[in-house]
């Protein structure tokens, strides 16, 4: 039961996250919107990834984030390895490419990227100094999988959607997210929202930045 509610959770925050996305890119302009180029390299370098794994066995063992072997690129390369079976590697792939696709229209390429980036060099730092999690963790389960970094990027999209509306109904849309991923954390130890909430407040650093450089070149 508790592994059932804990997908079911995990799956309900990121519809939460790409609501968030569609509303703040506008649903009704989606067909009208170009390719977005960086969303779809990302997606390729993932589907890249699960093609290596299924040609060769040792892929997971050479790539993935094990904190008992050594290698810096496993911090990068484990994201783009899955290991939740054929349906969370599914679900891993198909979220990163809407996620993507979403934040690349809203926030652009080079900032959509540098989430992403940010989603998978913060998490592990921000846990270790403030002492979540007691460090590294030693769960084969967070070895390998995109999914931490396309949480922490789709909960930038939250973000922008809640400096885009009024409605009270969209604006708990918003707000939920953070507080969600905060209940996940604290009812489940589920990762999935810790990092959510570290990407909420990145993109709010990031979105104030932004408006006080276009209040100053207004000035």
């Amino acid at each position: 039961m508790g592994a059932i509610v804990f997908n079911v959770t995990t799956a309900a925050l990121m519809v939460m996250m790409v609501n968030c996305g569609l509303g703040v890119v506008g649903r009704d302009t989606l067909r009208g919107r170009r390719i977005p180029w960086a969303a779809v390299a990302l997606t390729a370098v993932a589907v890249g990834g699960v093609a290596l794994q299924l040609v060769w066995s040792g892929a997971m063992d050479a790539l993935d984030a094990d904190p008992a072997k050594s290698g810096w690129w496993r911090e990068f390369t484990s994201v783009f390895m899955q290991n939740g079976g054929l349906f969370g590697g599914l679900w891993n792939l198909v979220t990163l490419a809407a996620v993507a696709a979403l934040a690349q229209w809203y926030w652009g390429g080079p900032l959509a990227l540098g989430f992403f980036l940010a989603g998978i060099l913060l998490p592990g730092r921000i846990d270790a100094l403030f002492g979540f999690g007691d460090g590294p963790s030693t769960d084969p389960r967070n070895f390998a999988g995109s999914s931490g970094a396309t949480y922490f990027l789709g909960a930038t999209l939250a973000l922008a959607f809640l400096t885009r509306t009024r409605l009270p109904k969209e604006l708990a849309l918003a707000v939920g997210v953070p507080a969600l991923g905060l209940a996940m954390w604290f009812a489940q130890e589920n990762g999935h929202g810790l990092v959510s909430v570290y990407g909420f407040a990145l993109g709010g650093a990031v979105w104030a930045v932004r408006r006080q450089v276009a209040q100053r070149q207004v000035a």
